[in-house]
Formats: structure tokens, C-alpha cells, sequence
């Protein structure tokens, strides 16, 4: 099988495999694809079929330049190879200071930590050190919309030595 990671602005492929695995509405899809304005998709295709895929969106922590690991999804037939965390490991290429993610569920803590990332407390309230978006708060209210828990929990990789905010963004510690 041939296999290519890419960027993809797709909108059909986009919303097929967005609707299959989350079973969002056309309208609810298109509207995140509409109005988020700094975001890229990064896609995985398996003989040129789409396979996997997760939104980069920009952001931005005490200064330094980031991306928010949205809506990362793989198709039920391409499960169990890898393609969802091939993503993951090359978006960490892609010369961000950190990537940060808000997990769905608690299973999905212990799959991000096999990839590096670390489990963090996140409040949207208005401190002055939180992770930052460039877009309408109908937008980041939808980022954080999909998560299981009633105050989202997030998630940060970072190959440098990372300044944790005293306010926003605290390190959790599980046990």
C-alpha cells in the first residue's frame, strides 16, 4: 500500500470521514471549515484514499507558537495501523513550540502520553497566561466543544523546556 502524509483542503473528503467518526451534521462540519480561519488539515492517504486526518489550529502560549490538535479522526476500516499517531508524530515536525489537545475521553489520556504529550489543567477563564487563539469566540467555544468532561482537561507536547503559567494552565498531577 502506498501511503502519503499531507495537507489537504479537500472539503468533501474532509467532511465524510468528519461525519463518520463523529456524526456531526454537514451544517455543524461546515461551519467549523467556514469560520476557523487559521487552521490546516493534515491528512493521511492509504492508495490514495483518505485514511486519517487532524486540524492543526494556530495558537499561542506565553509568547511562544503553537497548534491545537483538533478533530483527529481515522476511518474504521484503516484502525490499528498507526495512521492516527503517524500524524501526530509528524505534526511535531512541523516547527511549533508546542502542540497542545484537549482529549474527548479519559481513555484517550494514555493514548496521547505514548506520544510525548502531558496531562494539563486548562481553564478558559481570562488569566493572563492560557492558550490564545486568533479567532471568534463561536470558534473557540466549538474547540472545546466534544470533550466528555464539564472543565476540559488538556494535553501539551513540548520538545523544549516549557513555561507553565502560574495562572491558566496548571501541571495536574494523576494517582
Amino acid at each position: 500500500m502506498a501511503e502519503e502524509i499531507r495537507f489537504t483542503n479537500d472539503r468533501s473528503e474532509i467532511t465524510a470521514l468528519w461525519a463518520a467518526i463523529f456524526k456531526d451534521s454537514e451544517s455543524d462540519i461546515s461551519f467549523f471549515l467556514d469560520n476557523c480561519l487559521n487552521k490546516r488539515c493534515l491528512a493521511l492517504y492509504s492508495d490514495s484514499q483518505l485514511a486519517s486526518m487532524l486540524f492543526l489550529v494556530e495558537c499561542a502560549y506565553c509568547g511562544k507558537k503553537g497548534a491545537y490538535i483538533y478533530a483527529v479522526s481515522t476511518y474504521e476500516r484503516f484502525r490499528r495501523r498507526g495512521f492516527a499517531g503517524r500524524l501526530i508524530e509528524y505534526a511535531k515536525t512541523l516547527g511549533c513550540d508546542f502542540l497542545w489537545l484537549i482529549p474527548a475521553n479519559e481513555a484517550l489520556f494514555d493514548y496521547y502520553a505514548k506520544f510525548g504529550f502531558k496531562t494539563l489543567l486548562f481553564s478558559d477563564m481570562a488569566y493572563d497566561n492560557r492558550v490564545v487563539f486568533n479567532e471568534s469566540s463561536e470558534i473557540c467555544g466549538y474547540l472545546y466543544d466534544g470533550s466528555d468532561f464539564k472543565e476540559p482537561r488538556g494535553m501539551l507536547f513540548s520538545e523544549e523546556p516549557f513555561e507553565i503559567g502560574s495562572t491558566g494552565i496548571y501541571e495536574l498531577r494523576r494517582g
